[in-house]
């Protein structure tokens, strides 16, 4: 029998006994097991990471008595409309179910998965970015799920975005390709000459928009939701964020103003609150309006009145405002003193009255589509919104 010695960086360690005529993936169930983690990367001294499950350990020349470490790495999960993927970083297995027309079903991936970094979804397609720069994309091939016609091009693709209906993907030399619904995102061909040593993306719900090295950005897809930026295009001007509603994008510059574009009823014309738009620190969206935060802690709001774009009704009690958080149709803020102050449709978390006495010292808001999420001080989560998906939203 081998004896190997495998070590967390926690400080953690433990002695593993294995036939020498075992293979990787036998020595990482093993020591998966004795250390009760769902996933773990294994190393040798000189830096060599076991990533290989059929070779064997006779191959690796380990001696008995060597020295392992053990990285542990917690399983993450990516959704679209209809399926969910859970993965391990560095693992070589993506785990799918729900709609196999939405991304539930990736036996004809799983081949290729070798090292996955990270998900990202679509509506009903899901594309994970690999280890050695690849891409593998499955589900719906109009909403993303095919990528044969540019595979030959997703080489050293270091980031992807996800829009309703397709995906961008920003490789190290900083141009971008595209793929999906052609006139939803999925072909940046008008503006292609233009993605040069782009640093991020924004998807929007049919359009995206890349900031260049230079803060001027670049917009492709659906022209009247986000695709055109040309009207405010002298304006965008060393840009330093992107925040996208589903039809519309609001940019942060350098001097914390703020420009916007996309459809204007709902949430690309900011006109009536542009000189409110200064020392603006975030942006948060709803599906149809946006929310900024100052530098003073106040907040403006504009776009869809009924989604979040009016705040009127709370405007009193929008002081010393922290954080953000967005449903698609409502907004909640957490203040200084940890109480939340919550606008918007009140059946999708814009009315938080019914359990306000609990949102005391609240720490971290996360949202669905439909509700929030509170997490307070002592551990405890408080809940608002709605309980299920409407029909026919």
């Amino acid at each position: 029998m081998l004896q190997l010695h495998v070590a967390l960086p926690s400080g953690r360690s433990e002695s593993l006994s294995i036939l020498p005529s075992s293979k990787v993936g036998d020595l990482k169930l093993q020591a998966q097991e004795c250390f009760q983690q769902g996933f773990l990367r294994l190393a040798t001294a000189d830096g060599q990471v076991l990533n290989d499950p059929l070779l064997a350990l006779e191959e690796l020349q380990l001696q008995d008595g060597d020295h392992l470490t053990g990285i542990a790495s917690p399983p993450q999960l990516a959704a679209t409309e209809e399926a969910f993927a859970l993965w391990c970083v560095g693992g070589d297995r993506i785990i799918t179910w729900g709609n196999r027309d939405a991304g539930g079903d990736s036996s004809a991936v799983q081949a290729q998965v070798r090292g996955v970094q990270q998900i990202w979804g679509s509506m009903k397609a899901f594309s994970a970015l690999l280890a050695d720069g690849s891409v593998v994309s499955w589900g719906h091939p109009e909403f993303g799920g095919d990528t044969s016609p540019v595979q030959d091009q997703l080489l050293e693709v270091t980031r992807l975005e996800a829009a309703e209906r397709a995906f961008a993907a920003i490789l190290a030399d900083g141009s971008v390709v595209t793929w999906g619904r052609p006139d939803f995102g999925g072909s940046c061909s008008q503006v292609k000459d233009q993605l040069r040593n782009v640093q991020q993306i924004c998807a929007a719900r049919f359009a995206f928009a890349a900031i260049l090295s230079d803060g001027s950005v670049v917009a492709w897809g659906v022209p009247a939701e986000g695709g055109d930026c040309s009207a405010v295009q002298d304006r965008l001007v060393d840009v330093q964020q992107i925040q996208a509603a589903h039809f519309a994008f609001a940019a942060i510059l350098a001097d914390r103003s703020v420009v916007t574009w996309g459809d204007g009823r709902l949430g690309g014309d900011s006109s009536k609150v542009q000189d409110q738009l200064c020392a603006v620190q975030q942006i948060k969206a709803t599906a149809t309006a946006f929310a900024a935060i100052r530098a003073d802690g106040s907040v403006v709001t504009w776009g869809n009145r009924e989604d979040g774009g009016d705040m009127s009704i709370v405007q009193d009690q929008l002081k010393n405002v922290q954080q953000l958080q967005a449903t698609d149709f409502a907004f909640a803020a957490i203040l200084a003193d940890g109480s939340v102050v919550t606008w918007g449709d009140p059946r999708f978390g814009g009315d938080s009255s019914q359990v306000q006495a609990q949102l005391r010292n609240v720490q971290q808001i996360q949202a669905t589509c439909w509700a929030f999420a509170g997490i307070l001080s002592d551990g405890s989560v408080v809940t608002w919104g709605r309980a299920e998906c409407p029909d026919g939203v």
